[in-house]
């Protein structure tokens, strides 16, 4: 393969909800590029794309593949991403080095709230959009809904570039109102007859172009004056006009397509290359936020977006070539880290099929193999070029689960799998709760999750169990209480003696800490020598005043006071639980000359404070999360009753593109597998994100069976 320059590069992600036919648009793709000679089928399980055994099995995208074709000499570099929201990992990731997109519908279903997940994530990664509206030989197409679901999902943006002769089984070609061509297909392989317009669709097609014309000279001063002058715009002006639009996310310009049959595929490639970005067109931001520009004539810089295990390669690292010439043999380092690496061999990739190339230029995707240090998200540079480019950004998870494995001594072989897992998708984090001593496992959904499963299971051999994660609560105290504890122990020589009297209070937020407080009914003053505020790991604060007078206790014993607290902090009196927003007020004690030590003074403390903060109005407090809920209007009223099941404080309602959106703040226990449960009431058409707001104070009665179950916990240990 010869090295394509910048200007006849294309990078196109393929997006759409599943079962809109991705896979089948690039197996079209590569076979009018020429790298393969036969399409293969999903149902096959023989297509380029979803080559992995798991794909196969479930016949959809679970990974997002990349891929290339040459045509009319321009290299095609394509990436062909997953359909559910479980696996948007794969479609962010493409954002980061694709130009431009193509969102598929399914002519059978209209705009799905998938479509409207990835239109969003789109515009919010500031990719333009071209529309192609597929399965136009399905049993159920309906050209005429299509175009209303997107009228209501996108407003005025959808502009027709062609439109449909025949839909359902027996489509065999569009209108091309552009080219003002009718273009029939005399077979299922693409072969293609361009014809004049027949008679009967030749008034529609005038008045689509009519308005394809207006379309194209609203953005661009100089076609609008040709057009109030003229009256018409020549082809070249309308691509013109409407890619201007298009990069502006103004315009999404809609092409007729059946995949499977080959119909409308090459079209829909000449209007991108015509019409779509080029990577000179885009710019590259590094972490300080500099903006770079995309071109061959400057130091090399590349970016990978993904890394893989590959059998017979190893771990492979997918990139693309931010800036200058990338050859064979060519050292590179990291400059976040200063790492250097040997790019040893370059590969074209068309998913399985590597091909070995030279060079490749400013624009370009490609692979490399056996790099030493650098992962996903990583940036390699010309030795002195202080580049590096903004990291990858995942969306939030939004289903957890605790994991381990069934056999102990399968342990360490599952975490040193499940690493890898996370190296190859990002959006998988598995984490070791030390709070909870329960291993983490963290994705977009159930199915993501089970996806983890299965490699476990039948890649690494290992059977592992899932279940419920413990919640990290939170115990806390809502009034003033005071205690004090004697530790004494004699056991022959030197004993132990320590005794602590304290105060402690809740911390409220604008609350200023006094030093007045009534103390056995009497009003009291404490005498602050020293205060120490700590702002803790897993949140909120602890505060220590040192109120001791008249040399009660030693100076050289308070660090060992605030030790016992802080363990006890650790641990919770209620449920084990670690505690916050506390003041802590050490305002008397006694001493031995002899007995006093260290650890007499951290137990006295721990257990002055277990027994305050028993007295002290304890609460346990819980992890709650904003949630937004975006639905079609018939699912709303199961949506809110399911949201008030799970104990849900409502906060807002609203719409978005034909939607509603409910706002509500959940607590974290209640939301296990609700990704799950939304999908069921919904029928897989709603969707949500979710992230951590704050702790709040659980009901009494939640509170009850938590001490209860703590309680017998305590019991059987």
């Amino acid at each position: 393969m010869k090295a394509y320059s910048t200007q006849n590069i294309r990078n196109v992600v393929l997006l759409g909800s599943t079962k809109s036919g991705k896979t089948t648009l690039s197996e079209a793709m590569l076979f009018e590029g020429k790298v393969i000679d036969r399409r293969g089928t999903v149902e096959a399980k023989n297509t380029v794309s979803d080559n992995s055994e798991i794909e196969q099995i479930n016949q959809r995208s679970i990974y997002a593949t990349p891929l290339y074709a040459e045509f009319m000499d321009t290299k095609f570099n394509i990436i062909d991403t997953p359909g559910a929201d479980d696996f948007v990992g794969g479609a962010v990731s493409a954002f980061k080095v694709c130009d431009t997109g193509v969102l598929l519908i399914n002519a059978q279903q209209g705009v799905e709230v998938g479509t409207e997940i990835f239109a969003r994530y789109a515009e919010q990664y500031g990719i333009p959009l071209i529309v192609a509206i597929n399965q136009l030989d399905g049993e159920k197409a309906s050209w005429e809904n299509t175009l209303d679901s997107m009228k209501e999902a996108f407003g005025k943006k959808p502009v027709l570039i062609q439109y449909p002769v025949n839909p359902g089984p027996s489509f065999d070609g569009f209108i091309d109102v552009l080219k003002m061509k009718y273009y029939h297909f005399k077979d299922d392989n693409g072969t293609r007859e361009d014809l004049e317009i027949p008679a009967q669709y030749k008034d529609e097609a005038e008045e689509l172009r009519s308005a394809l014309i207006e379309r194209a000279a609203e953005y661009d001063d100089t076609l609008m004056e040709k057009f109030f002058e003229a009256g018409e715009l020549t082809e070249d002006e309308i691509r013109k006009g409407i890619g201007i639009g298009c990069k502006a996310g103004e315009v999404l310009p809609v092409f007729c397509l059946s995949a499977k049959k080959d119909i409308g595929v090459k079209r829909l490639m000449e209007f991108t290359i015509k019409v779509a970005s080029s990577p000179a067109d885009r710019k590259a931001v590094t972490k300080d936020g500099k903006e770079i520009e995309c071109k061959q004539d400057a130091p090399t810089t590349l970016f990978i977006y993904k890394t893989a295990v590959e059998s017979h390669l190893g771990e492979v690292a997918y990139f693309k070539v931010m800036s200058g010439e990338l050859t064979e043999g060519q050292d590179l380092e990291n400059p976040e880290t200063g790492d250097k690496e040997r790019i040893s061999t370059i590969y074209a990739v068309a998913g399985k099929k590597k091909e070995k190339v030279s060079d490749l230029y400013a624009g370009d995707i490609g692979c490399t193999v056996k790099l030493r240090a650098a992962k996903t998200n990583t940036t390699l540079a010309q030795p002195g070029c202080d580049i590096a480019y903004e990291h990858i950004k995942f969306p939030a998870s939004k289903f957890r689960t605790a994991i381990k494995s069934k056999e102990q001594k399968d342990e360490e072989k599952m975490g040193e799998a499940l690493s890898k897992i996370s190296a190859e998708d990002p959006t998988i984090i598995v984490e070791y709760s030390k709070e909870l001593k329960q291993t983490i496992l963290k994705g977009q959904g159930e199915q993501h999750i089970n996806i983890v499963r299965w490699r476990l299971q039948n890649e690494n051999r290992i059977e592992i169990e899932l279940f419920p994660p413990k919640i990290s609560y939170r115990e806390t105290i809502t009034k003033v209480a005071v205690a004090n504890y004697r530790h004494k122990k004699q056991s022959g020589g030197a004993g132990q003696f320590g005794e602590v009297h304290l105060l402690i209070c809740p911390i409220v937020e604008g609350v200023e800490a006094t030093n007045r407080f009534k103390i056995d009914g009497k009003e009291t003053v404490l005498n602050i020598k020293s205060k120490e505020s700590f702002d803790l790991e897993w949140g909120g604060k602890l505060e220590f005043y040192n109120c001791i007078v008249g040399g009660a206790i030693d100076a050289r014993f308070m660090p060992a006071i605030l030790k016992g607290i802080m363990e006890k902090m650790n641990e919770g009196p209620l449920t084990g639980s670690l505690a916050r927003d506390i003041r802590v007020y050490v305002f008397d004690g006694k001493m031995h000359p002899v007995d006093s030590n260290e650890i007499s003074f951290v137990l006295a403390a721990r257990n002055a404070f277990k027994e305050a903060f028993r007295n002290a109005g304890p609460k346990i407090m819980e992890p709650i999360y904003s949630l937004e809920v975006m639905t079609p209007s018939e699912y709303m009223g199961a949506c809110m009753s399911d949201l008030q099941n799970r104990r849900a404080l409502i906060e807002g309602m609203g719409s978005d593109k034909g939607f509603d959106v409910i706002k509500a703040r959940v607590p974290l226990a209640e939301l296990y597998k609700y990704s799950t449960a939304l999908s069921s009431l919904t029928s897989g058409s709603a969707t949500f994100t979710m992230e951590f707001a704050d702790y709040q104070p659980v009901p009494s009665d939640v509170q009850d069976k938590l001490l209860k179950a703590y309680a017998e916990q305590d019991t059987d240990e």
